[in-house]
């Protein structure tokens, strides 16, 4: 059976369904990220597109890129954040907080460089990202 969880924005104005299981999860310690959250890392889970769907409320889905990286997707209603389209990786984020029946288990950090939460819970930490997406691959200690 393929598991399929729900999500909404703060409001509730906005639904999103994933279907299956995620491509990877883990914190993002990047400048963008933590401004954007509005805390110190992301909790991120990364599904393909097809994995993703808004089943309600698409007209209120408003959205923004700083960068070709990454499209910001957020309620416009109520300002809630809902996920993160990285066309360039092929992949959507759903914030983890988005799915709240997601059970997290985050396997590596990334942009650990720019970490301004250090933790240490033996996962790898990465400088940037995984070599296979275009970062260095290079390891951070704790």
């Amino acid at each position: 059976m393929t598991e399929t969880l729900r999500g909404n924005c703060f409001c509730g104005a906005v639904e999103i369904k994933a279907t299956g299981a995620p491509e990877a999860m883990g914190y993002c310690h990047c400048q963008s990220c933590r401004t954007w959250s509005g805390g110190p890392v992301n909790a991120f889970s990364l599904w393909k597109p097809e994995s993703v769907k808004v089943t309600k409320g698409a007209n209120y889905i408003g959205k923004y890129s700083k960068t070709k990286l990454s499209k910001r997707q957020f309620c416009k209603k109520c300002g809630g954040h809902l996920m993160t389209a990285h066309p360039t990786l092929g992949l959507i984020d759903v914030f983890a907080a988005t799915l709240p029946d997601l059970k997290f288990e985050p396997g590596i950090h990334v942009n650990y460089a720019e970490t301004v939460l250090p933790m240490k819970d033996g996962l790898p930490k990465l400088k940037d990202f995984p070599a296979e997406l275009g970062g260095s691959g290079e390891t951070m200690p704790e």
